[in-house]
């Protein structure tokens, strides 16, 4: 039987903890998120090394992984204005008011 350095197993135990912890971290962003009034976020974790659509929010695992919140439910804003009544109250037809 082999036996382990101290020092060797506190810092196993301490690197598998660290992969436990990613899971915590990114459930306790995701619901300060909700907290915040966002209704469907979306916080993942990746790789650190990996390209990340959405903003890094934390990193966990000890730098090797990042977490991200993307908002994927969110429709891309337009600064045209979209005519939903006419003038007499009437529904457009093809965007356009009149007959």
């Amino acid at each position: 039987m082999t036996s382990w350095p101290i020092p060797l197993l506190c810092l196993l135990a301490a690197g598998a903890h660290a992969a436990d912890n990613c899971e915590d971290l990114r459930a306790g962003i995701e619901a300060r998120i909700r907290a915040g009034g966002i209704a469907n976020p979306v916080v993942s974790v990746v790789e650190a090394e990996q390209p990340a659509a959405g903003k890094v929010v934390g990193s966990c695992a000890m730098g090797r992984r990042k977490i991200v919140y993307t908002q994927p439910d969110v429709p891309p804003r337009s600064d045209t204005a979209i005519l939903t009544e006419c003038r007499d109250g009437s529904t457009p037809v093809d965007g356009r008011c009149g007959r």
